[in-house]
């Protein structure tokens, strides 16, 4: 598999990498960063210090941290269940 960049992130494990939260309709997700612990077909976990938080995919807009750089996603492109979105064909929307 090739490495992780801004244009195969969809199809990637999400789970380890450093991500935080742009936009959201909860206002209390707005200041969630740290590191993705667990990924669920509507939701995302990110642990911020110590503490998991669980962020719905669809109505959050996400920054996320690779090697080459950071790349917004938005969480309506992550929906779905992991094993499934590795598979499917992606239009890119961004």
């Amino acid at each position: 598999m090739s490495p992780i960049s801004p244009r195969n992130i969809l199809r990637h494990e999400l789970i380890g990498l450093e991500a935080g939260v742009v936009r959201s309709r909860n206002p209390s997700h707005r200041a969630v960063e740290g590191f993705i612990v667990d990924e669920s077909m509507k939701t995302l976990v990110i642990e911020q210090d110590g503490e998991s938080k669980r962020i719905p995919k669809r109505d959050a807009t996400f920054i996320i941290k690779l090697p080459s750089g950071l790349v917004e996603v938005e969480g309506a492109a992550l929906y779905g269940r992991p094993q499934d979105r590795v598979k499917k064909k992606i239009k890119r929307r961004w």
